[in-house]
């Protein structure tokens, strides 16, 4: 009887060690460490990719978000638009809205953007690309094609008393590649786009 309270006592506090040397390396040592190298390595990222204009801060390069005309839920024609967002572009509840391809639901929602959406930048439906409609897996995409970004142009332009050269250099200039030249597909970051855009319509 002895013999198996003190190999229990034994055990016992060998798992208590082994608690207490688990919970300071992965509770406390590790988040310590990949927190110093963030900050150090990866700021600016690590803090949200946070962009700030006049030092005030406008969104983030990571997460979308609406361009809307103030107090309203209609798009602002003076702005590049994002990537519809079934949850307003929450980073709060990502995810997709999970109806399927073919669902009637979904067809349905996709014909009736695709006619806003061409309506509100004045072309055809049959020139309205996919990511104009369609939202991302996330919700909150930052980024639109750069099919989708020319759609917007000519509406851009005219909406900001602007030359449609000067936005489509514009947009030129924030297209990216593939990421290491093969990865993902070239894409515009709105915030980034329409940031440049105001700094235009100033002069």
């Amino acid at each position: 009887m002895n013999n198996s309270l003190v190999n229990l006592g034994r055990t016992t506090w060998a798992a208590l060690r082994m608690l207490l040397v688990l919970t300071v390396v992965t509770g406390i040592a590790y988040p310590l460490l990949v927190t110093g190298i963030g900050q150090g390595a990866f700021h600016d990222k690590a803090n949200g990719s946070i962009t700030e204009v006049d030092g005030r801060a406008v969104g983030s390069r990571l997460i979308g978000q609406s361009w809307n005309i103030e107090g309203t839920d209609k798009p602002d024609p003076r702005w590049f638009q994002p990537r519809p967002s079934h949850s307003g572009y929450d980073p709060l509840a990502t995810g997709s809205s999970q109806l399927g391809a073919d669902d009637p639901r979904l067809v349905k929602a996709v014909e009736a953007a695709k006619q806003q959406v061409a309506e509100f930048n004045g072309v055809p439906a049959s020139k309205v690309p996919a990511d104009a409609v369609t939202g991302s897996s996330s919700a909150i995409d930052p980024d639109i094609s750069p099919a989708y970004a020319r759609l917007q142009i000519d509406r851009v332009a005219r909406a900001n008393g602007l030359p449609r050269a000067r936005v489509q250099e514009l947009v030129k200039r924030h297209t990216d590649g593939r990421t290491a030249g093969f990865l993902g597909e070239p894409h515009v970051n709105v915030l980034d786009l329409n940031i440049a855009l105001k700094e235009l319509a100033r002069k």
